[in-house]
């Protein structure tokens, strides 16, 4: 354990490594093609190579093929044994001492939990989600969306969906992300990116540690052809978005730790679309 440990903390003393691993952390459970890593970090092929090569030889980054491209992950249980090694040996078991109060909770009470959207215009995709789970939810979640770049006014189609759907549309508006990451900012439980740009962007750690994943799909707005078939693109995106809420407002949060819920959570990004 020392040593597998040792090697994974030498993988990532390097910053441009710890930028590759921390990327794929926030994609996960994505497998993510090398030349998206590359064109994200701006890292040249032979840079990203070789660090891609010492993160899969500490036991971090899985790789796998699909058709010609290679494709990379975080290898949640290789960085789950170096945490455990840093706990339990280096902090001798005192997580008072090691993590913080949140990261000690096993157990999330029965409660009301606020829940983040976020992809990067705020017009669409979050909008979706936030509606959806507003209404499917009933008074479990509070459901808020944001974007990391904005746009002024939100999608006609997308809206035109919602409504179609039975949605009420009229309290919807773009938000930036700053709006909760500041002082007066509700306390957020669960933050879900819904795009990979989103997912590919630095952010600021959350304050309170709240639970996080990925369930990135296309953009609609960016869907071509005729008229139909870029609605098409709206109608596939608000149903697997669907899909995925509906299992996370099934899941008995309440009665799970942190571990078991992340990886519920996981499996739910896993989940096959269909509209």
């Amino acid at each position: 354990m020392k040593s597998e440990s040792l090697n994974a903390l030498a993988a990532l003393a390097h910053g441009r490594r710890l930028d590759v691993f921390r990327l794929l952390m926030r994609r996960f459970p994505d497998a993510v093609p090398a030349g998206e890593i590359a064109l994200v970090l701006d890292l040249a092929p032979s840079t990203l190579s070789a660090a891609l090569s010492q993160l899969r030889s500490a036991g971090l980054v899985t790789q796998s093929r699909h058709g010609t491209s290679l494709m990379y992950a975080a290898d949640t249980e290789g960085a789950g044994r170096l945490l455990t090694y840093l706990w339990a040996d280096c902090c001798r078991g005192r997580p008072d001492l090691c993590l913080p109060t949140s990261l000690t909770e096993r157990e999330m009470a029965d409660r009301t939990y606020n829940v983040l959207f976020i992809c990067t215009g705020n017009s669409a995709r979050s909008i979706f989600a936030e509606t959806l789970l507003r209404d499917l939810a009933g008074g479990r979640f509070r459901a808020f969306s944001a974007g990391t770049n904005p746009y002024s006014e939100l999608n006609p189609q997308a809206l035109q969906v919602l409504q179609d759907k039975g949605h009420d549309v009229s309290d919807l508006r773009a938000k930036n992300v700053s709006e909760f990451q500041g002082e007066g900012a509700p306390q957020l439980d669960f933050v879900f990116t819904v795009c990979d740009r989103a997912a590919n962007e630095e952010c600021p750690p959350w304050p309170g540690q709240p639970m996080t994943g990925h369930w990135g799909q296309p953009d609609p707005v960016k869907a071509t052809g005729t008229e139909a078939e870029r609605h098409l693109a709206f109608q596939q995106v608000y149903g697997a978005l669907k899909n995925r809420i509906q299992a996370f407002t099934a899941l008995p949060i309440g009665t799970l730790d942190r571990e078991s819920l992340q990886a519920r959570i996981d499996d739910i990004a896993r989940t096959e679309d269909f509209a």
